[in-house]
């Protein structure tokens, strides 16, 4: 990144400093844990020599943290792509089957925002349509937290329920559907910033209304932007800088609709992979009666308490998928 030119291929530059945000995400975690396991270790050895009851506690209480930590740095480390530090957008779709499919839709998400709160991660609902009497037709949130997108995109897919019904009054069993789109949020990456040194400015006799002083100044300013070739100008301001600053504004509103174009190409791709709300496509199911399971049908890992998995606990779910996913990558590449 430090090397003269760097910033001369903007699309391979960001691929770069990408790479190097992932890198560091596994880097700086992992120095910062093995720090605290060699202080515990120092410690231990003292307490060998000198033995301290409020030491001891201390240091098993590290143990404990150290212990959650290094297993939530274990999963973390199964994130190795490109978007997976990313916050993550859920989409949630209710499928055919009116209010009961509408009310599946609402547990989801409130599955997805207690799963979230679990994790420290914050959630804003970006849209919602709500059912005519119960639950919702849709809705989408955005999850915001470190990895919350490489953790979020196991859940993509068709999830489906079966339970007696709360609607149905003769309490019949229904099976019921609803989809999960999970996409990377990167809105981030339109906020353009444009540097000084990737500007040519030329400035020019504003050839428009405007009098004498147009005529015989260069006031009007025309910008290109080097590595895109992208042009802007400006001659409605009698002042040289003021033309600047509207023709940079007017500059950076393109260099955000070219990003923008690139963004939403790249969401209707994985729209373009989005299951359809059927039978054969449910990546889990969740059985409420006549029995208790919830079952993905990717991993076969099974877990008998569904209300645990409906506050929110769904790590396991995750962790088999990422753990497959790495398995299947390494098959792959041998």
């Amino acid at each position: 990144m430090s090397e003269p030119g760097f910033w001369g291929n903007q699309e391979k530059a960001q691929g770069v400093v990408q790479q190097v945000k992932g890198l560091k995400s596994l880097v700086e975690p992992f120095e910062a844990l093995e720090g605290r396991v060699q202080s515990a270790r120092e410690l231990e050895e003292m307490l060998e020599l000198e033995p301290d009851e409020e030491l001891a506690r201390d240091l098993a209480g590290e143990l404990d943290a150290l212990d959650g930590e290094v297993e939530t740095f274990r999963l973390r480390s199964l994130l190795a792509g490109p978007d997976d530090f990313r916050d993550a957008q859920l989409e949630i779709s209710a499928g055919a089957g009116g209010t009961e499919a509408q009310d599946w839709a609402s547990m989801l998400m409130r599955m997805y925002t207690r799963w979230a709160e679990r994790k420290g991660f914050q959630v804003d609902i970006l849209d919602l349509s709500e059912g005519e009497e119960a639950g919702i037709k849709g809705a989408t949130l955005e999850i915001r937290g470190m990895y919350a997108y490489g953790f979020l995109k196991a859940e993509t897919g068709v999830h489906r329920l079966v339970r007696i019904s709360p609607f149905d009054a003769q309490a019949r069993r229904h099976t019921s559907f609803a989809s999960v789109q999970i996409v990377p949020s990167i809105d981030e990456e339109i906020n353009i910033e444009v540097r000084e040194e990737d500007i040519k400015m030329d400035v020019y006799r504003a050839s428009g209304a405007g009098g004498q002083h147009v005529n015989k100044t260069s006031s009007a300013v025309r910008l290109t932007h080097i590595p895109t070739g992208v042009v802007a100008a400006s001659q409605q301001e009698r002042s040289q800088h003021k033309n600047r600053q509207t023709a940079l504004k007017m500059l950076k509103n393109k260099l955000y609709q070219i990003e923008l174009q690139k963004q939403l190409a790249k969401k209707a791709e994985l729209e373009a992979n989005k299951a359809d709300n059927t039978f054969g496509s449910q990546i889990r199911s969740y059985v409420f009666q006549p029995y208790t399971m919830v079952n993905d049908h990717r991993t076969e890992l099974k877990i008998p308490d569904v209300q645990r998995v409906m506050d929110g606990d769904i790590d396991p779910f995750i962790e088999a998928f990422l753990k497959e996913q790495q398995g299947r990558d390494g098959s792959a590449a041998a």
